[in-house]
C-alpha cells in the first residue's frame, strides 16, 4: 500500500517514488516504446522531474502515480517525435527492407526482401512506415501511431489504404497463396 505523501520527510520521498512506482512505471514506458534500457532512462528522468516537483506533489490532492504515469507518457511521446527517434539508435534494431537490409540468415529473407522490397515502394513513405511499423516490427496500430506521432485513427487509415494499394498491385491470385 503507497504511503501518503504529507506523512513523510522530504528525503524519504525518493526512497518511496523509486520503491513503489519504478517497476510498473519501467514496465509502462517499455510496451510502448519496445526497449528496457531507453524505458529505465525515460523512468530516470520522471523521479528527476518528481524531484524537482517535490512541493507540488507533497501538496497535490490527486494521485502522485497518475502524475508519474503523465510524466513518463509526455517523456516517451517527446523522445519518439525527436528526429534521432527516426534514425539509427544504438541498441535499438529496425530494418527497413526498402532502404536497407531485412534478414540475413537464409533464403527465405532474401526472397521475402526481393518480394517486399519493390511492394513497399509504390507507397508513400507515410504508408510503408505505418506497415513496416506493424507487420515487420510487430507493433500495434497505437504503439506504431505512438512511434510515428500521429492519431490512432490517422495510423489506422494510413494501414488499411497500404493494405489497399497492395492488393491492387498484387491481385487477387497472389493474395489466395
Amino acid at each position: 500500500m503507497a504511503t501518503p505523501l504529507t506523512a513523510m520527510s522530504r528525503s524519504d520521498l525518493l526512497d518511496t517514488l523509486v520503491r513503489e512506482h519504478r517497476d510498473g512505471l519501467v514496465s509502462y514506458a517499455e510496451k510502448m516504446l519496445g526497449d528496457h534500457g531507453l524505458a529505465e532512462d525515460i523512468v530516470q528522468e520522471t523521479i528527476i522531474r518528481a524531484w524537482r516537483n517535490i512541493d507540488r506533489l507533497l501538496g497535490m490532492e490527486g494521485s502522485v502515480r497518475g502524475w508519474l504515469f503523465t510524466v513518463t507518457r509526455h517523456l516517451v511521446i517527446d523522445w519518439v517525435r525527436k528526429p534521432h527517434a527516426r534514425r539509427e539508435v544504438v541498441g535499438v534494431t529496425y530494418n527497413d527492407p526498402v532502404s536497407g537490409t531485412y534478414g540475413t540468415d537464409g533464403t527465405e529473407a532474401v526472397h521475402d526482401t526481393l518480394v517486399a522490397r519493390p511492394l513497399l515502394r509504390r507507397l508513400s513513405p507515410d504508408h510503408r512506415a505505418v506497415l513496416v511499423h506493424i507487420y515487420l516490427c510487430d507493433r500495434s496500430i497505437h504503439e506504431t501511431a505512438g512511434i510515428l506521432g500521429i492519431p490512432a485513427g490517422t495510423g489506422k487509415s494510413r494501414h488499411h489504404n497500404a493494405l489497399r494499394k497492395l492488393r491492387s498491385v498484387v491481385g487477387p491470385e497472389a493474395e489466395a497463396a
